[in-house]
């Protein structure tokens, strides 16, 4: 498809774009995820405090930028043909969203602004490594994910003082930049097996009987934390509608992996374009990688296969603006959007490590870099087969029919 985008949308992707290239280059790549944050404050503030991005999709009565989807897409395929370590996906597309959705008058007025100026980060805390689950990327997210009302998962129960707190108890193992986060939203199971249901709370990064891990992980650039709640003080978000909550949830899931697509995407061309910039310093030092006319087809077929997940990824970003869904029937596109573009990142890093050589696997060229956020990605959102057959199930692509004879 061809996207046509309007001038502020050219201008935000124009500006992370001058940005990335003067402020994320791969020295800074590396420096930043060897932090304890495992991100570049400065950046981060430039990205807040000076562009607004976290606040990119909130309304302008938050302080947010009142824009949409698309525009958060396309100011994060910038980052991510940088592979830039910012909390900008976990704060901006998961707990803002939730926050917004869920969240009473007093929650928003109070959280979103620091949110949106960059003050405050966030993230979504799930149990175990339910992530994809929870947000109704890989299957029905209406189940017992949380917990269940059995040990394990994360626990919820009200605390019984006159404000109506909660607390929780419980451990989260792959939480987005849960060792940084300033605010938690976390995903807990409450009401034992009579009530059962699941519901978010708010939890303060610095609250008594939070303990957060920074994990080591396959991909540095995508920090991740083990999170133990050790009956911990929380205040329940929203009225505690567990129906709403699981709707939130994948919604959230949707818009999230229309940005997720859009950033490997990003990634994706740029591994392309450092592969056939490799690929033909070789040819004129007369060091060729191979055959030229296999390269270059090896190369095109890649290319094409960028291009088509960059078309998907716009698609289920003008669709998520027009609140489609997807396609009208129930779709998600986001999810299948996701899928392609974690299969094109993963063909382009592969070839980028190949056609390197020795090198690319070392780290030499940093080709490696870009293999290691494909496989973090499917590993943390995907597996792609389940990211698309969950998108078939939502459009009912496969529902029997009966036909009269």
């Amino acid at each position: 498809m061809d996207a046509a985008f309007t001038a502020e949308q050219d201008e935000i992707r124009r500006t992370l774009h001058e940005l990335m290239n003067k402020r994320c280059g791969p020295d800074d790549v590396k420096a930043a995820v060897a932090t304890d944050a495992g991100y570049d404050p400065a950046l981060w503030s430039a990205l807040g405090s000076e562009l607004g991005l976290p606040g990119l999709v909130l309304p302008e009565t938050y302080g947010g930028a009142g824009c949409g989807t698309t525009e958060l897409a396309l100011a994060c395929e910038e980052s991510g043909r940088a592979l830039a370590p910012t909390p900008l996906l976990a704060t901006a597309a998961l707990a803002a969203p939730l926050v917004l959705a869920l969240g009473s008058e007093e929650q928003r007025a109070e959280l979103l602004p620091r949110i949106a100026s960059g003050d405050l980060t966030a993230t979504l805390a799930v149990p175990g490594e339910g992530l994809a689950t929870a947000l109704g990327l890989t299957g029905d997210n209406r189940g017992d994910w949380s917990g269940g009302g059995r040990a394990g998962g994360i626990q919820a129960r009200p605390s019984g003082d006159a404000d109506g707190g909660w607390r929780l108890y419980g451990q989260a193992d792959q939480v987005l930049d849960g060792h940084s986060a300033g605010l938690l939203v976390v995903a807990a199971h409450t009401g034992g097996f009579a009530r059962s249901r699941t519901l978010l709370f708010l939890v303060r990064g610095d609250s008594e009987g939070v303990v957060r891990t920074r994990q080591t992980s396959l991909d540095e650039t995508r920090p991740r934390a083990r999170v133990e709640l050790r009956d911990v003080a929380a205040e329940l978000l929203g009225s505690g509608d567990s129906d709403q909550v699981a709707a939130a949830l994948a919604a959230t899931g949707d818009a999230a992996a229309t940005v997720l697509a859009a950033e490997a995407v990003g990634a994706a061309a740029r591994a392309v374009e450092r592969t056939v910039e490799h690929v033909r310093e070789r040819e004129r030092s007369a060091r060729p990688t191979g055959p030229f006319e296999a390269v270059r087809l090896r190369l095109a077929d890649v290319y094409v296969q960028v291009r088509a997940a960059r078309s998907a990824a716009y698609y289920a970003a003008f669709a998520a603006g027009s609140g489609d869904g997807g396609s009208g029937d129930g779709g998600r596109a986001g999810g299948l959007a996701l899928a392609q573009a974690l299969e094109a990142l993963r063909t382009a890093a592969s070839e980028a490590v190949q056609l390197h050589g020795s090198g690319g696997s070392t780290g030499e060229h940093d080709a490696d870099l870009y293999l290691k956020r494909a496989t973090g990605d499917e590993l943390l959102f995907g597996p792609i087969h389940l990211l698309r057959a969950r998108a078939a199930e939502s459009a009912e692509l496969f529902t029997h029919q009966e036909v009269a004879v």
